[in-house]
């Protein structure tokens, strides 16, 4: 064996083929639905070859399905037109572009009509979720297509089987160095393409140690099976890359990406790869930051890098994804001139249409970090002429580490619908990453995912709403998160109106509550340095990351007016003057954008501090009314559920009153201010 392979392994081979987790929203229950029984005993495929694995998939899911639910097994019927059954159609139809579908019933014949096979497997589980929602198919019609060409997954997943800001268990991609290929692989995939998931990024964009030999013969093997079972579901494989792999493989002793002999390596080495796996979608890129190398070492820019590794991928029709994370993390929390909300668009606006039609820029929501209320990115419609991707996390780094109930769908929909003034009509964040705004190629979301081996994949049964959420509303914008949940909870739990309108409360009052617990109008931060879970004031005030609340016994707040770090001016006037206005800031945002009194009245026409009391108050509160809600569910959901569900809250109501507690302390002893209401504070 090659001692390479020895050292850093291979494969884990096939696990047991007992199942140690669960199906998630696809269980596939019995439902009493006479409506859809007629549709159960036939199937024909018209088109499409049957022999291909999407369509075999899509087959197989089907009967799956109809089985579990409905109690029947589709025959195959071919050659003759059916008077009731299942019709899988290929279809030019104008109106159906690719990945999209047609659903349509007629005479007792159900039609599922795609363009594609990606189209056809998606507009199948549409079939399917209908009927785990128990929704008639009778005169059915609807027409689907995705809203954004790319909906990825991105794991932070290490090779040594840890999971980067990971909540969930351990990885189930990697072991000891290893690739585990396995049942739950598969599964994961039909997860995956069960709520519109076409990327998938299986490693950590920290690439280190074995991670960086991904891309050596060593690993390609593995990773080409494993690419092959993505593909079967329409989800193309990425890899996170190590910009500095020439200087760690044994190629050039520099990772210069304007060196000739720095280029040829990667002209070799990504043809290797893809001799390997040539269906692999491309690379993902985080350089120059925290500690990653990157082109700024060697006085290159952004672009340099990301182009040169374009030019090389393109023959292959590869994209390179290109993360704009890109900050000083040495901050002197002394200097109130810098500030890394600045960085992102500083970094990259000047470069604007620089970077070639196969790179994408990765845009975080908001320019600093996943917090639980930031202002949208002024990257996200400050770039007009370069493909962007809007980047969210599902998982809960700082919004509860899944243990803490934080429905984020929300969120995103608000990111989504955010006007940025780029242009005169089009200018919602939803419209400019899809590459409709400016008639970009490629555009799309990406989700820092939150999934690990646990038996229920996210820790929190909960938190599988945020999973399936993201997929859902990448795949079609404009579906609210009422209706988001409203799906999930039927398909994973019931559909039972108690329990809908339970858990749909839950979930729907949960990110408003853990807002008012933890972060006070925008502020941010105050969490506990390196685990981010759990409060601490003072935890990252005096460090070098650039993330300061910047309080004194007068007032709190980081003033990014034009009078202090200026970034207000990086968004276009309209929004920028409202932000910058203390008077017509949204106040949810105040304490991002301005330094202000305790003693500030807010609209409703408390003070700031007043404000600071009462919310944190307020969100315990607030979770004491879910544990009642939920026990009230008691005997209505699975026994496995309730008390999965059950010790997580009781975990978060330790952590929202440590919230409360250390928050309101800390205030009151540096304001000097007391609570108008006398409660008790520390």
């Amino acid at each position: 064996m090659d001692p390479l392979k020895q050292t850093w392994g291979i494969s884990m081979g096939k696990m047991d083929n007992i199942k140690k987790w669960t199906d998630l929203w696809l269980k596939y229950e019995r439902k009493d639905s006479e409506d859809n029984g007629g549709y159960c005993g036939y199937y024909q495929i018209r088109g499409f070859d049957a022999g291909r694995d999407i369509i075999g998939n899509a087959v197989k899911e089907l009967k799956a399905g109809i089985k579990g639910m409905l109690g029947a097994e589709p025959v195959s019927v071919q050659g003759k037109e059916l008077s009731h059954g299942i019709v899988l159609r290929k279809t030019m139809d104008d109106h159906i572009p690719g990945e999209g579908y047609r659903l349509k019933e007629t005479g007792g014949v159900l039609t599922v009509s795609a363009a594609d096979e990606s189209g056809l497997l998606y507009g199948v589980f549409h079939l399917l979720r209908r009927i785990a929602m128990e929704e008639s198919l009778k005169e059915t019609d609807i027409r689907s297509a995705p809203d954004n060409p790319l909906r990825m997954l991105n794991h932070w997943d290490n090779m040594d089987g840890s999971i980067e800001r990971g909540y969930s268990g351990q990885s189930f991609f990697f072991c000891r160095n290893k690739i585990i290929i396995d049942e739950r692989i598969t599964d994961y995939a039909r997860m995956a393409a069960s709520i519109g998931i076409n990327g998938v990024v299986m490693n950590n964009v920290n690439v280190k140690d074995a991670a960086t030999r991904l891309i050596t013969p060593i690993y390609l093997d593995q990773v080409a099976e494993m690419a092959k079972i993505f593909s079967g579901y329409g989800i193309r494989l990425y890899i996170s890359l190590n910009f500095a792999a020439p200087l760690e493989l044994g190629g050039p002793e520099s990772a210069d990406p304007l060196e000739e002999k720095v280029i040829d390596w990667w002209r070799e080495k990504i043809a290797e790869v893809y001799a390997a796996v040539p269906g692999l979608g491309g690379f993902l890129v985080k350089a120059d930051s925290e500690g990653r190398p990157g082109p700024f070492t060697y006085g290159r820019s952004q672009a340099d890098g990301a182009n040169m590794l374009a030019d090389l991928i393109k023959p292959y029709g590869g994209i390179i994804i290109w993360r704009c994370f890109v900050y000083n993390c040495t901050q002197d929390w002394r200097d109130r001139r810098t500030d890394r909300a600045r960085a992102g668009y500083d970094n990259f606006i000047t470069q604007d249409g620089d970077y070639h039609r196969n790179v994408i820029l990765q845009i975080k929501n908001g320019p600093m970090d996943f917090q639980v209320r930031e202002p949208v990115s002024p990257l996200l419609g400050g770039l007009k002429h370069t493909n962007q991707m809007l980047e969210v996390q599902i998982a809960q780094e700082y919004t509860g580490h899944q243990i803490d109930i934080c429905y984020l769908i929300p969120m995103f929909k608000q990111i989504l619908d955010f006007h940025t003034y780029c242009a005169p009509h089009d200018d919602q964040v939803a419209r400019i990453i899809s590459g409709k705004t400016f008639r970009n190629p490629y555009g799309g979301m990406a989700a820092v995912c939150n999934t690990g081996d646990d038996s229920n994949w996210t820790g929190n049964d909960l938190a599988a709403a945020n999973l399936y959420g993201f997929g859902r509303l990448s795949y079609q914008t404009s579906l609210t998160a009422e209706e988001i949940a409203e799906e999930w909870i039927r398909m994973t739990f019931s559909g039972e109106r108690q329990v809908v309108d339970t858990v749909k409360d839950i979930l729907m009052s949960s990110w408003p509550a853990y807002e008012k617990y933890t972060s006070p109008l925008g502020i941010g931060w105050m969490v506990e340095p390196h685990s981010h879970y759990g409060p601490n004031v003072d935890g990252y005030e005096y460090s070098r990351w650039g993330t300061y609340h910047r309080a004194d016994h007068l007032g709190i707040g980081m003033d990014r007016s034009e009078t202090g770090t200026g970034y207000v001016r990086q968004y276009y006037p309209p929004n920028g003057d409202r932000y910058n206005d203390i008077s017509t800031c949204p106040e949810e945002l105040l304490l991002f954008f301005h330094h202000v009194p305790y003693t500030h009245r807010l609209s409703a026409g408390k003070t700031v501090i007043q404000h600071i009391y009462d919310s944190h108050f307020e969100g315990v509160i607030e979770v004491e009314e879910m544990i009642t809600a939920w026990e009230g569910l008691d005997g209505k959901v699975s026994g496995r559920a309730y008390v999965n569900i059950r010790e997580r809250l009781a975990k978060q109501l330790q952590n929202a009153r440590e919230w409360r507690d250390q928050v309101n302390s800390y205030f009151y002893r540096k304001s000097g201010v007391p609570d108008e209401k006398g409660r008790m504070i520390y």
